[in-house]
């Protein structure tokens, strides 16, 4: 069987594919302080079909936090698809988004902030810069349908 041929989707992701380090800024809640860390990340492309992503940063506890995200398009759903799983948590986020020029909205459903027992959705939204930097923002939709912004980050091309 014939692999398919990438396509421009497919290439779109491909600009992510290198060696990157990436400072992060988080909150866990609004009575919460705001956390920064800094981190690596190497993404490589599989077939040009695939890029798949290895982040490494501290963990709250001084141990790394290594996290593995999958992306991909999809041209029978006609959507960008992946996942995302880390070492610091359980949950197996399962992606699905649509992209607007240099901005990908990743939708995905996980555990709520504020209900151990419910779910939320949530988006990572991915912006390729013209300079040539990652952007990434996540943010849960809460009860009410308001979005609220929890992390934010900036990724460079490591020299």
């Amino acid at each position: 069987m014939q692999p398919p041929a990438p396509q421009a989707e497919h290439e779109w992701l491909n600009r992510m594919v290198g060696d990157w380090t990436f400072t992060t800024e988080c909150s866990m809640g609004p009575d919460q302080p705001a956390m920064t860390a800094t981190g690596t990340d190497k993404t490589v492309s599989l077939g040009g079909l695939w890029t798949i992503s290895e982040w490494v940063q501290p963990g709250m506890d001084g141990a790394p936090m290594t996290s593995r995200m999958t992306l991909g398009y999809d041209p029978a759903r006609g959507k960008y698809v992946g996942s995302f799983v880390a070492s610091c948590m359980t949950h197996h986020w399962v992606y699905e988004g649509v992209r607007e020029g240099d901005v990908l909205t990743l939708d995905a459903e996980g555990p709520s902030f504020t209900d151990p027992k419910a779910t939320a959705l949530y988006q990572d939204i991915w912006e390729l810069t013209a300079d040539g930097r990652r952007l990434l923002r996540s943010r849960f939709r809460d009860a009410e349908g308001n979005w609220h912004e929890f992390m934010k980050a900036e990724y460079r091309r490591a020299a």
